[in-house]
């Protein structure tokens, strides 16, 4: 929590960017679109004229664009995301709900009668002098 310019306090939401912030980002993007344009008409000359490589930045310059375009979308809005609809779960249905119940007391039992063969083994290795998690048994004089 620095409390620098343009960060944002945890917990809370990214601010949208407003005023002489937003007209100095709007201006680098502008900047970086001529820039990129450019770029593209300069390859795309070279690669007309048989430099070959120069196709590969004829397609690299207007993915860079619009990967710029993007970014400055973010930069603006940040706080700006999409509404998802939340998946619910299908329920089930009322004739299976029986069903649920007894599955669910069933699971209960299992897990008891697994709980209590747990609790007996670690008493009998406690009364044969092991101890709780050592395979080998203990010497007796």
């Amino acid at each position: 929590m620095s409390g620098a310019k343009g960060q944002d306090a945890p917990g809370q939401p990214p601010r949208r960017l407003r005023g002489a912030e937003a007209w100095r980002t709007h201006a680098v993007l502008v900047l970086g679109l001529a820039l990129c344009s450019l770029a593209f008409w300069f390859e795309l000359g070279r690669a007309e004229r048989g430099n070959t490589l120069s196709w590969a930045y004829v397609f690299e310059w207007p993915l860079l664009g619009i990967f710029a375009v993007y970014m400055w979308w973010k930069v603006l809005h940040g706080d700006a995301t999409p509404k998802r609809r939340r998946k619910t779960e299908p329920g089930l249905a009322p004739e299976y709900d029986g069903m649920l119940r007894a599955w669910q007391a069933h699971q209960a039992e299992v897990a008891d009668a697994e709980r209590a063969d747990a609790e007996q083994s670690d008493s009998g290795a406690a009364f044969r002098g092991e101890r709780l998690g050592d395979q080998t048994p203990t010497e007796t004089p």
